[in-house]
């Protein structure tokens, strides 16, 4: 038999301690599992308060002499003891539960195998009131007890917190569940079973430790050993995979909780969340302020809530977020960011709400921004429906996955940065909200704009450019929605301490040439390199954003901010600032380059192309093995407005297997993606439903 757990009660005069242990004597004692340990003090009988063993203090003296007592204290002229017969009852497998003082912890923690120190809690008023009842002190004296301060607890030491600030009876019912709760210990097992980001914790149905079917749900449980903790959800396996007394975790729970195998953990049900009011509020259509949204905010990504009520809260938010709560929500979200500062007058950035295909200016405004001399420290996605996302295009040339220490050091040395934000955790959240969003195909405009000014806040920004792209096949549909979008950024920008202009721009159509990411970092070479082939509208849409953003330098100014963007690109600094950023971040020793085996799709009639769908060629590109493989993707030969005759290719398509290329070469022969007039007839493959 393992043995039992030493619980030592700790609180202020006036918490309850006493009435709290006489009630869980009387639900627990006859369990025959718990003893309550009689201190000894040498204070007669009959003198009241808690029923303790009266020993005169030549008695007390002697008993302490012969190795009697496991700890000792002096309090307010008496002494006090715990007899070390309580020893042999933990040996015994029982759980010992005690009265004890905060100053002893540390040295109990050294004599006992498993202390829980159990801290009994209510606020100074209730406290005021129950000594002021006792009628023992006058206020002065209950004005001191109040004002002590207290030592903080070891770290090493297991210490749960019982709120006794109503009724008896509710306190004594917390009491003995928070005792129950922690006499629940499970076997740690590691399981070689992976759950992604999901933490999961295993039980056998016929655990004898805990009633495991009960822990079934939409719930969370916590486990807690050795001074670590972590959350999970439960599921039930078969008696032959798990002993009967352990609790298994999946690979990465496992990995994150950071204790061996067969470590001691207590399971207890996460709490309800404080928050809970507020977040039923806003699924019934409600506004939030601030406050209730950094409750609902802390909650989510401490794992306190089931992904089924945190979708219902996306939900009811992607239906309606007022100005004011994208603004609540960007701060909140802030808050959860880990923070990067400069030691500079101003930092700029520039962010695209996406869903161009081949619209990679990010890799040439940066470098001309740099050239001339401004922080630029931009952080930037992966694709997650695209061929490529910046990210995925910078890191054919260098290292994107930096950390907050190593964009510091790249901006120091080259001005400005292309990161990945993964490693940044620039937003707690967004793993949490992402995981649940993406699957019911949730995306808010709104919550993208708290999502995007809270990131550029947490890295430190001081002035954002937004590009806007509009159109039928983009994220954003219309012009009216552009322009709402971009005073809302700049509203909630300001809100922030930002300086933001959002730009909506002509989203109906791909940008250059190349779409996977070694193709798209082609065109941008191109453009660094005024090559004969580089693609104009490319080249116009990067030095309109890096104008914009020069624009705010005082000594540039809004009239000579495109003439020195065009000076930095044609003089070849800005190909020179890529360069020193690739250094800094790590250059690769070859860059990565298109794919070697090609397919062209050709036109099936004459005519003008009309439009070109970047949803199907984007598709038709991650089919090719784009964004993971960096050398897939297509390569646009006619543009919109180019007159075209039956043969003549319309894009070709890379990729490095053949069976890649099979899969795009067959999704293009059913939808091209290409619309072409002749005579006013527009000519199409037919476009399956999506």
């Amino acid at each position: 038999m393992g043995s039992g757990l030493f619980f030592f009660v700790v609180g202020p005069s006036g918490s309850g301690k006493d009435t709290l242990i006489e009630g869980a004597k009387a639900a627990l004692g006859p369990t025959g599992r718990y003893v309550f340990a009689r201190r000894a003090i040498t204070r007669p009988a009959d003198a009241g308060g808690e029923a303790h063993e009266a020993l005169s203090v030549d008695q007390f003296d002697a008993v302490l002499a012969q190795g009697g007592f496991l700890i000792h204290w002096e309090a307010h002229g008496l002494k006090y003891g715990l007899r070390a017969t309580l020893l042999d009852d933990m040996a015994a497998g029982r759980h010992v539960i005690a009265n004890g003082s905060r100053a002893m912890v540390a040295a109990l923690a050294e004599r006992v195998p498993h202390l829980v120190v159990v801290e009994i809690t209510a606020p100074e008023a209730v406290l005021a009131e129950r000594l002021k009842g006792r009628g023992r002190e006058g206020a002065e004296n209950i004005a001191a007890r109040l004002e002590r301060k207290v030592p903080p607890f070891p770290e090493s030491v297991t210490v749960i917190q019982v709120p006794n600030d109503s009724t008896p009876r509710a306190g004594i019912e917390k009491f003995v569940a928070a005792l129950v709760a922690q006499t629940a210990r499970l076997r740690l097992v590691r399981m070689a079973i992976e759950t992604g980001r999901r933490n999961v914790a295993f039980l056998a149905r016929g655990n004898t430790v805990v009633a495991a079917p009960d822990y079934l749900g939409p719930g969370r449980v916590d486990l807690i050993g050795e001074g670590r903790s972590i959350r999970a959800e439960v599921a039930l396996v078969g008696d032959a995979l798990l002993p009967s007394d352990a609790v298994g975790l999946s690979s990465e729970a496992f990995g994150a909780l950071g204790l061996p195998e067969g470590a001691e953990l207590v399971l207890t049900r996460t709490p309800v969340p404080e928050s809970r009011a507020a977040l039923r509020r806003k699924i019934q259509g409600a506004t939030l302020d601030e406050g209730a949204y950094a409750q609902v905010v802390g909650d989510i990504v401490e794992g306190r809530y089931p992904d089924s009520e945190v979708a219902g809260f996306l939900v009811a938010a992607d239906r309606s977020l007022s100005d004011d709560e994208v603004l609540a929500l960007a701060k909140v979200r802030a808050k959860f960011a880990s923070r990067i500062t400069w030691d500079e007058p101003m930092v700029v950035d520039k962010h695209s709400m996406g869903g161009i295909p081949g619209s990679r200016i990010t890799m040439i405004v940066v470098p001309i921004v740099a050239a001339h001399g401004l922080a630029i420290p931009k952080t930037s996605s992966r694709a997650i429906t695209s061929a490529a996302g910046t990210a995925d295009a910078m890191e054919t040339l260098a290292r994107v996955d930096l950390d907050s220490a190593e964009v510091r050091r790249t901006v120091e040395r080259a001005r400005g940065c292309i990161a990945w934000n993964g490693r940044l955790s620039h937003s707690a959240l967004d793993d949490v909200m992402n995981a649940i969003t993406r699957p019911l195909g949730l995306d808010s405009t709104r919550w993208s704009v708290a999502s995007i000014l809270s990131k550029k806040l947490a890295a430190g920004s001081t002035h954002v450019v937004i590009d806007l792209p509009f159109g039928a096949r983009a994220r954003v549909k219309g012009a009216g929605e552009a322009h709402e979008m971009a005073r809302l950024f700049e509203q909630v920008g300001a809100g922030l301490g930002l300086t933001v202009e959002a730009i909506p721009t002509d989203g109906s159509a791909p940008i250059g040439r190349g779409i996977g990411p070694a193709l798209e970092v082609r065109d941008v070479l191109w453009v660094l390199e005024d090559h004969s082939e580089a693609p104009p509208d490319l080249k116009e849409k990067a030095l309109f954003f890096a104008s914009r953003i020069l624009a705010w330098d005082p000594a540039v100014g809004p009239d000579r901010a495109r003439a020195r963007a065009e000076e930095l690109l044609a003089s070849g600094a800005a190909r020179a600032a890529l360069e020193r950023i690739v250094e800094a971040q790590g250059r690769w020793s070859e860059p990565v380059r298109p794919a070697r085996l090609t397919h062209t799709v050709t036109a099936q009639n004459d005519g003008q192309v009309s439009d070109i769908d970047g949803f199907a060629v984007a598709g038709i590109a991650r089919l090719a093995g784009a964004p993971l493989d960096k050398g897939a993707g297509i390569d646009l030969k006619a543009r919109v407005g180019d007159v075209v005759r039956a043969g003549d290719p319309l894009f070709v398509i890379h990729a490095s297997t053949a069976a890649d290329l099979e899969a795009a070469a067959g999704a293009a022969l059913a939808f091209d993606g290409y619309g072409i007039m002749m005579d006013g007839k527009a000519f199409r493959r037919i476009n399956p439903e999506r």
